[in-house]
C-alpha cells in the first residue's frame, strides 16, 4: 500500500513521515489540513521524555493549545514503536487536536497501544527524531534549548 506523506523540517534535520489512512484517516486528515494552512510552521516540540517520545504541535508551546477542535479516537491495531506517530490528547479519547508525538522506542511506547491513535511513522529521519530526543530538559520536560518545526508539508 502507498501511503501519503508529509515532511517535518526541524531545527535537528528533516523527518518524513509516512501517514496510515487506512487505519486512521480523520487524524492523517486533520493532520494534513493543519499541515497545508502552515498551523505547525514555526511551532516547536516542547516536551521531550528521553526513551519515551518527542511531543509538538502546540501553538501556544506548553501543551496546552490546539487549532479549536478535536478529533474522535481512531483506536487501531499498529502498534507503538521507535518512530512511531501518534496524537496526543487528555483523559478524554476523543480530544487529539493538533498535538502529536514520536515515539523513541518501543519499550516505554506498549502501554500506548490501543490507547492513542497511531497514525503514522517516520519513514526517513529517524537519526534527527532520536536527537532531539536526547535533548537536556529541565524538570517539566521542556527542552532546555527550542526545538523548531521550521515548516510542516503534506500531500
Amino acid at each position: 500500500m502507498t501511503y501519503p506523506t508529509a515532511t517535518i523540517e526541524t531545527t535537528h534535520g528533516t523527518l518524513t513521515l509516512e501517514l496510515w489512512d487506512d487505519v486512521a484517516p480523520k487524524h492523517v486528515e486533520n493532520f494534513q489540513k493543519l499541515a497545508k494552512e502552515g498551523f505547525y510552521d514555526g511551532l516547536s516540540f516542547h516536551r521531550i521524555i528521553k526513551e519515551f517520545v518527542i511531543q509538538g504541535g502546540c501553538p501556544t508551546g506548553d501543551g496546552t493549545g490546539g487549532p479549536g477542535w478535536n478529533v474522535d479516537a481512531e483506536f487501531n491495531d499498529r502498534e507503538h514503536h521507535e518512530g512511531v506517530l501518534s496524537m496526543a490528547r487528555s483523559a478524554d479519547p476523543n480530544s487529539a487536536g493538533s498535538q502529536f508525538f514520536i515515539c523513541l522506542g518501543r519499550d516505554h511506547c506498549q502501554h500506548l497501544d490501543g490507547k492513542y491513535t497511531a497514525f503514522g511513522k517516520v519513514a526517513d529521519g529517524i537519526d534527527a527524531v532520536r536527537a532531539i530526543g536526547q535533548t537536556d530538559t529541565d524538570g517539566a520536560d521542556r527542552p532546555t534549548e527550542p526545538i523548531g518545526m521550521v515548516s510542516v508539508t503534506a500531500e
